[in-house]
Formats: structure tokens, sequence, C-alpha cells
């Protein structure tokens, strides 16, 4: 009987989400490389054609954010995607983000002064088909301006990252996912001496019909790479020994 019972809501979940245009995982579709902290979507899918919401409160959290969501856009961008950068400031240095797989010319950089220029920048971006993904980088987003960017991609299914620089107060969206990303010291192959690829920690604040999710991730040239709790072991002893003293 039990069985029966969790079998039942089992069904009932996934219906409520079909009818919400959530999207099932089929056996062929490839993945974000983002492992458990993946599963902490619906369906354990990485929502496209949605708006995500990041936010950061000093520099160094912008960068991070920006590398990131540069990996994001390697695996979004495969099949000679476009996106449109928006913003009054900009803190990706662009052939940087070739590092992340991403051709740097592929990429079309706008600036405007006016943050409410850059979300109707945005907003028109967001309804145009032929586009992979734009990014606006702002100080503050409200519920309103979160829905009118949702309204569009919903016709569109372009997908939508805003960046959030040290905003005043954390406003409730209508984003289906509010991310914060901050650095990690980073490891090198076989313990060799140098800088390794970039770490983060990487925290889903907010899924909607989701659950929130944190987990510590690596880039490399294959992708997405998440620690193992020994990885993780080791890697806090070798900072915190670094920084004895």
């Amino acid at each position: 009987m039990l069985e029966d019972k969790q079998a039942l809501i089992s069904k009932l979940k996934k219906d409520l989400l079909a009818w919400q245009g959530v999207p099932q995982r089929s056996n062929d579709e490839s993945t974000m490389g983002l492992g458990p902290l993946e599963k902490a979507f619906p369906n354990g899918v990485f929502p496209k054609g949605v708006i995500h919401e990041f936010v950061s409160f000093n520099r160094m959290d912008s960068a991070a954010s920006c590398g990131f969501i540069g990996g994001l856009l390697g695996k979004l961008m495969q099949a000679d995607g476009i996106c449109i950068w928006i913003g009054s400031i900009q803190t990706v240095f662009p052939a940087a983000i070739r590092s992340f797989g991403v051709d740097p010319a592929s990429i079309v950089f706008v600036s405007m002064q006016r943050e409410k220029d850059v979300l109707w920048a945005m907003e028109e971006a967001l309804k145009c088909h032929g586009i992979t993904a734009v990014l606006a980088e702002i100080h503050q987003l409200d519920f309103v301006q979160s829905r009118r960017l949702q309204l569009a991609v919903e016709k569109s299914r372009v997908t939508g990252f805003i960046l959030q620089h040290n905003p005043k107060i954390l406003l409730a969206t209508s984003c289906a996912a509010r991310w914060k990303v901050t650095s990690l010291p980073s490891q090198s192959d076989d313990g060799l001496p140098g800088i390794g690829y970039p770490c983060w920690d990487v925290e889903l604040l907010k899924v909607r019909n989701g659950s929130p999710a944190k987990e510590q991730i690596t880039w490399s040239p294959q992708g997405f790479k998440t620690f193992s709790k020994k990885e993780i072991q080791v890697k806090d002893w070798n900072y915190n020994y670094q920084n004895l003293g």
C-alpha cells in the first residue's frame, strides 16, 4: 500500500512538472556536467529557455561568477551559438573566455550607461530566436523587471543570465534559479607548482520546482568536475597549511 502511494505521488509530481512546461530528461540528453548540483533542478535537467540570476557582493565573486557562467556558455554554445553580453560595466576579459570553450567572436558585447537601458536591451535581445543566450550585468533586479524578462524567454526559448553586482537588497524575482558563486584555491595537476584550473563554491540559493543545493566545482578542458569528499578534505588541508601564520 505504501509503495502504491509513493508511486502515485511520484507520478503526480511528474505530471505537475509537465503541465508547467518543465522538460523531461531523455536518455540521449546531454548534461551540463554539474554532477549532483544538476540533480537539484526539476527532473535533474538544467533549465534552458529561462532566466538564471547570479548574485555577487565583491569583485572576486563577480569574477568567479563570470568564469562559471563562461563554463555554462561553453556548453550552451557548442553548436555555433551566439551570445549577447550587455552591461554598463564589463567585468570579463573577452580573450579569457576562450578557456571555457567559447569563441570570443561569437559574443556580442553591448555597453550602455543606464541600467534601465541594459534591461531594455536584454528584453529585446531575449526575443530573438536565433540567439543562444543573453547576459546582463546590473546592480539591482526587482520582480516586475524579472517577470518581463521571463515572459520574453517563454516565447523565444533563449536562455538568460542576470548578474547582480553588489545589490543593496536581494528582492524576490521570478527567475528560475538564483546562484551564488565564490572562488576557491585552484589545484594544479599532479601537485605540480603553479596555478591550476579555476575552482568555485557554487550554491543554488533558490530553484523553481527544485531544491537548494551546494557543490564545489572545478573547470578543466574536459568541462566541469565536482570534487569528491576526499578531494575537498585534501584541498582544504593544503589551503589551511599554506595560510598558517
